[in-house]
């Protein structure tokens, strides 16, 4: 389990500063208000009832629970996962960060019936659609698993040899 902490440790830290950076943003930005940061940055406060994109946000309400059941799933997947490559730390950082990110979409799932979203980048009048630090810690998770997926000689533990 002493291998463990530092991974739930990070995801732990990273749910307190999601939800810290939420809080924020709900109490300092009027909803669908904008904030110019830069040139391609905005702060705008939204609310995303759906997945990824707003992926089913329109779909009545019964996605709630469907995304809330997903995450959950994902969090004892990852549990597993981590607990069966423990010493493999890429692989770990990358699920912790995935760990982190869903927990913290799911509190706000649970506790608000939507996602906080408030980060907003574009370019050129396009803006991606508005994501929040636990979308970007599931995103640089997803990115660095696949990356270390490519590395030659990585073998998984109870990996045929």
């Amino acid at each position: 389990m002493r291998r463990l902490a530092p991974w739930y440790a990070m995801a732990l830290a990273l749910v307190l500063l999601d939800q810290l950076t939420k809080y924020w943003a709900s109490a300092s930005i009027d909803y669908a208000g904008v904030r110019a940061v830069t040139g391609f940055f905005n702060l705008v406060l939204t609310h995303n009832e759906g997945a990824a994109f707003s992926f089913l946000a329109g779909a009545g309400g019964w996605q709630r629970g469907f995304f809330i059941g997903i995450a959950l799933v994902a969090i004892i997947l990852i549990s597993v996962l981590l607990l069966r490559h423990a010493g493999e730390k890429l692989f770990c950082f990358s699920l912790a960060l995935i760990l982190g990110g869903a927990i913290g979409n799911v509190i706000d799932r649970i506790a608000l019936g939507y996602v906080v979203d408030f980060l907003d980048f574009h370019v050129a009048g396009w803006h991606w659609p508005a994501f929040n630090l636990a979308d970007s810690a599931i995103t640089v998770g997803a990115l660095l698993l696949v990356a270390e997926s490519f590395r030659p000689n990585v073998r998984r533990a109870g990996e045929a040899r």
